[in-house]
């Protein structure tokens, strides 16, 4: 538990790509299989099911050092992070029983996951008993594996990296190996390093090919039109379906099985013959377009989809790659190879819950920006470029795929109400709520927590700190002084917010320090985008 520990907090405290390569790799070179398992199952982003309620933890822990609750929390809108808290209160008793270093594996198996099947008392003595055993770096760890808190500044493809070094293959096998659903067992961690392990291959999706925004520097260096293949950039949900045999699956680019919300694509898929995996994008669709993306949302979560949900709520996949077919890897042949096999194929099927993205058909660059600006119209995002001779990578390789997305809608706010973040941001006011004038008074319309610089978060914070009128719990309440232009992707009528409307992907464009809490926008105004996409 120790190494582990140390591993976190040595990536926690770098921003050096080389610095937490080596650190991964010093970890997986030494550590047993029974720890290195659990380890690849956090890093790469899996989480345990919380084995015991939030308020009940926080309170046990309180107990266990002598602090009433009250204090805890105080001490946890300080920090920003409960883990940390409770580790740093466990910290200040004093420890009659010398610290001991048990194997990640045990800690998890043996003290985390037998906590679920405990009542109420025998959860508060079992943890009390475990905290007490433990150093510090080790009870932070501990609390943030029991919160589910555990989130480390490091990538999916950055662990592919270390343990592909560390087995002597290229990054894209070792991401290959990790995609899925990870079961943390010796066996599997063994076999990252032999590719022998064959547990749930049927299921396996292909490690995503992303892409990077267009931006104009690089549009300015793209070549001839005819070496690019021109799509629309769909507003859904990247996934893969994978039939192989009688098995189909699909996988979210966050490795979601999406399976049983999409029940109508599966059985359309299962009845195909032979085996495929295509890349595309899950899609609500209205009639012969595109429905908003908060239509799609309805279908997400659940785990039953009913007849008149199917019905209501109509879905696509549409699909733009090929990746593997008949049990043969595709992803090294060139992008145009690739679709003109994915155009046969498809000749023979039709279904009203499968598509191919069509090519956008156009003679210069000047078309493929007239027709990018029909994209709101379209209820696409904008357009994709892909390099007609590129591979299927895995990740990211500049270059070869663009997205050139239409730009966000922008708003004047005030901001109105300020928490304090987590991580790397605790101890700073960097989650805002943002609103609009509807009359005389302010309605929220947004939440946001990125788009500002480190300095102006500082600068922003202290503003916060010296303007507060009131708290509500964690909440500050701020006068209404500070506007900011906030961008986001789009914007639905919404019965669950005050204002009545949800906009998506908020983020903090700038702060508008020239203008004055009357300059901002009105929520008539902001009403006012939803016909534009609509």
């Amino acid at each position: 538990m120790k190494g582990f520990s140390e591993l976190y907090l040595t990536l926690d405290a770098s921003n050096r790509k080389n610095e937490k390569l080596a650190a991964l790799r010093n970890y997986f070179s030494v550590v047993p299989p029974e720890d290195g398992a659990w380890a690849v199952f956090f890093l790469i982003g899996n989480r345990l099911k919380r084995p015991i309620r939030m308020t009940d933890f926080r309170k046990w822990a309180g107990l266990a050092c002598g602090q009433p609750a009250w204090l805890v929390d105080e001490c946890y809108n300080h920090v920003g992070d409960l883990a940390e808290t409770l580790a740093l209160l466990l910290s200040e008793r004093k420890r009659s029983i010398r610290a001991q270093d048990r194997p990640l594996h045990q800690v998890v198996q043996e003290d985390i996951i037998p906590l679920r099947e405990l009542g109420l008392e025998e959860q508060r003595k079992r943890l009390e008993s475990i905290w007490v055993h433990l150093d510090g770096s080790s009870c932070f760890i501990f609390n943030k594996l029991i919160t589910g808190g555990f989130r480390v500044g490091v990538s999916q493809s950055l662990v592919a990296t270390a343990l592909a070094e560390l087995a002597n293959v290229e990054p894209a096998i070792m991401a290959h190996r990790l995609m899925g659903i990870w079961k943390p067992t010796p066996c599997a961690y063994k076999a990252l390093f032999t590719g022998s392990h064959s547990e749930d291959q049927t299921a396996k999706p292909y490690p995503f090919c992303l892409s990077y925004p267009l931006d104009e520097i690089a549009r300015s260096r793209l070549d001839t039109i005819s070496k690019w293949q021109v799509e629309w950039k769909w507003d859904g949900i990247r996934a893969q379906l994978i039939k192989r045999g009688n098995e189909v699956i699909l996988w979210s680019r966050g490795k979601e099985m999406l399976t049983d919300q999409f029940p109508e694509i599966v059985e359309e898929a299962a009845s195909w013959s032979g085996s495929i995996v295509l890349d595309g994008e899950l899609l609500a669709w209205d009639h012969d377009s595109p429905a908003p993306f908060s239509e799609l949302q309805r279908r997400l979560g659940r785990k039953n989809v009913s007849v008149k949900m199917r019905n209501d709520v109509p879905v696509l996949f549409m699909s733009y790659d090929l990746l593997e077919f008949d049990g043969v890897d595709f992803r090294n042949k060139s992008t145009q190879e690739r679709r003109s096999i994915l155009q046969s194929w498809s000749s023979g099927i039709s279904s009203r819950y499968f598509g191919i993205s069509p090519l956008i058909e156009a003679c210069s660059w000047e078309v493929v920006l007239r027709l990018r600006e029909e994209s709101r119209r379209r209820r696409v995002e904008g357009i994709m470029l892909k390099r007609k001779e590129a591979p299927y990578h895995s990740g990211r390789k500049k270059g070869d795929w663009w997205k050139w997305k239409v730009a966000p809608y922008t708003i004047d706010a005030i901001m109105i109400y300020a928490q304090l973040g987590h991580g790397r941001r605790a101890g700073l006011y960097t989650d805002y709520t943002f609103a609009v004038w509807n009359e005389d008074s302010l309605v929220p319309i947004a939440k946001a927590y990125s788009g500002l610089s480190d300095h102006d978060i500082r600068k922003v914070d202290r503003w916060i700190r010296q303007n507060t009128t009131d708290s509500h719990g964690p909440v500050r309440v701020l006068e209404p002084k500070q506007v900011f232009e906030i961008a986001f992707e789009g914007i639905n009528e919404s019965k669950r917010h005050k204002s009545g409307i949800a906009v998506r992907f908020p983020r903090i464009l700038r702060w508008r320090k020239d203008k004055l809490p009357k300059d901002a926008d009105s929520l008539k105004m902001v009403r006012s985008l939803l016909a534009v996409d609509s």
